[in-house]
């Protein structure tokens, strides 16, 4: 049986180097003050000048253009501009579905999603820093969002926010947008040269975006010889994916993938399915395949869906099974010449320090379905059953080695998909004996709503990002997360500093291998373990799960 396990989760240049002029360079402090005119918070990017503002001793900069595209084709540099370009307020989002969280008033108080407005033309960076052509080198940290590859945006979340994290660590934080879903990733190369690279056109912003920073970040106060990648969900599948493209080597220096390990993604067999059956939903072919560029994204996205599900139909009949199926990343031989990490890492960042590491519970069914979160031990079993069959007892097992003491709500709330997947890639990493890989587990449970939220997808960014605070509806806000996040941010920014995530206040956190399997559990106490959960993944591992 063939398995595809996917993720559901930019220049011209100028006259004068980048970075050789900025107004108010510096990180000098202004509290309780915005600051944004022509005087102050100004940089020299290749393409022009950009406007932005400073507030509490950060610079900020948002939706500056990092390339532009025509629909499905590469991203190229972004058209020159005279005069300063004002870049104080988030750019386009790429069109996508409606969010249905937005139904559930428990979820979007707790998240909080900025969703911003639509436009095709989104290719656009959001840059904080504490200085401005200041002679410093700043570690870079390029947060890519999740949301799989159909959704999501650099600003979706409060979380995102990089003043914090900038501020904390004395680095520069970049956030981006770029194509998604039909946009992104609709593989036309059926229909001829020119459309060889549309399958991977959303992972060619990725790469431009990349190219953007090592062009332009002197002049924001960075070191364009440390830059570290990082991302959730679909921003961890992003992770995975650069790690093996090859544009994308020398452009960053250090990698942490959080609750997104893509092992493999699509194949062009049935991405080019997709495409063509996407062109014949439209009343096109061949002979007028260049109308698609102008077909109303409404169109073009339905079109696209009822591709996705009619070739995900027939590939299941084949024996694909996959968590997300349509919209990622397709190996062409080109862009993306093999799968991220299969059948090992890849060997163009061996030398690239990794970090990995998930939640707890990740989407955890209690807190999508409120009738579960007073299920007794027997009906946890029951649906374990439906599952595990008469392996469930041994699966109870080792449930309670990994997890001693625990409650029906774990038994319920278990992932299955997400660490089992980062486990594997750890393994596969740390098989290359190259650059050190590191293995984290967030267990640490918010108070919100009455705990409704548990470790699940997502918490564990406000605290990476130092907004505990700033995120308080996920987080609660309180002392004990303050704290956690403090040593959280610490970790990740001495990681992107120097490839060692070591924080005050956690124990000395060792590299992952295979034979140990050491983890750092974030929680109230921080401590590490080691394989704890092995014999639980391993039997997990034999029932197939929908996942990475």
């Amino acid at each position: 049986m063939k398995k595809i396990i996917l993720l559901p989760l930019i220049l011209a240049v100028a006259g004068v180097a980048a970075g050789a002029v900025a107004y108010g360079g510096g990180a000098a402090s202004r509290e309780s003050e915005v600051v944004a005119s022509s005087a102050c918070a100004v940089a020299e990017t290749r393409s022009g000048l950009v406007g932005g503002y400073l507030e509490d001793g950060i610079f900020t900069f948002k939706g500056i253009p990092y390339a532009k595209a025509e629909r499905f084709m590469p991203p190229v540099a972004p058209d020159r501009w005279e005069g300063i370009r004002s870049s104080r307020a988030y750019g386009p989002t790429c069109p996508q579905g409606e969010r249905a969280g937005w139904r559930n008033d428990e979820l979007a108080f707790s998240f909080a999603w900025d969703d911003g407005y639509a436009g095709e033309d989104c290719l656009r960076v959001n840059v904080w820093t504490p200085g401005l052509a200041d002679g410093k080198r700043r570690p870079v940290m390029v947060w890519l969002h999740g949301g799989g590859y159909s959704a999501g945006s650099g600003q979706e979340l409060p979380s995102y926010d990089g003043a914090n994290l900038a501020r904390r660590g004395d680095v520069v934080v970049v956030t981006l947008n770029h194509r998604l879903n039909v946009l992104g990733f609709l593989d036309l190369s059926s229909y001829g040269g020119k459309y060889a690279r549309s399958g991977n056109a959303g992972l060619l912003d990725l790469v431009a975006a990349l190219q953007w920073v090592h062009d332009n970040i002197e002049a924001f106060g960075g070191d364009v010889s440390n830059v570290t990648i990082f991302g959730q969900s679909g921003g961890g599948g992003k992770v995975s994916t650069l790690l093996a493209t090859p544009a994308a080597a020398g452009l960053f220096h250090k990698a942490i993938v959080q609750s997104g390990s893509m092992l493999r993604t699509m194949e062009s067999e049935y991405s080019r399915r997709i495409g063509r059956a996407t062109v014949a939903k439209l009343g096109l072919d061949a002979s007028d395949i260049d109308k698609i560029a102008t077909i109303p994204y409404e169109r073009l996205s339905e079109a696209g869906e009822k591709a996705v599900a009619e070739v995900l139909a027939q590939a299941q009949k084949e024996g694909i099974t996959s968590f997300m199926f349509g919209w990622a990343p397709t190996v062409d031989g080109d862009v993306l010449p093999r799968q991220p990490f299969d059948p090992e890492a890849p060997a163009q960042s061996k030398e690239i320090p990794l970090m990995i590491g998930t939640t707890l519970h990740e989407f955890s069914m209690t807190t999508y379905v409120p009738a579960l979160r007073r299920a007794t031990e027997e009906q946890a079993v029951e649906l374990l059953r439906r599952r595990y069959g008469d392996r469930t007892d041994e699966f109870l097992a080792a449930f309670a080695a990994a997890y001693p003491g625990y409650g029906p709500k774990d038994l319920i709330d278990f992932d299955a998909v997400f660490r089992p997947s980062a486990v594997e890639q750890g393994r596969l990493k740390a098989a290359q004996q190259g650059a050190p890989v590191y293995m984290y587990m967030f267990a640490w449970e918010s108070p919100v709503l009455d705990g409704m939220l548990r470790s699940t997808h997502c918490m564990e960014i406000p605290f990476v990002f130092d907004n505990v605070v700033r995120h308080a509806s996920m987080t609660g806000g309180g002392a004990e997360a303050r704290a956690l996040g403090a040593k959280m941010s610490d970790a990740w920014i001495n990681f992107a500093r120097h490839g060692v995530p070591a924080a005050e206040g956690l124990p000395e956190w060792e590299p992952y291998d295979a034979r140990r399997g050491a983890t750092l559990f974030f929680d109230v106490e921080c401590e590490m373990k080691y394989n704890h959960d092995r014999e639980l993944i391993e039997l997990v591992r034999e029932f197939p799960t929908r996942g990475f």
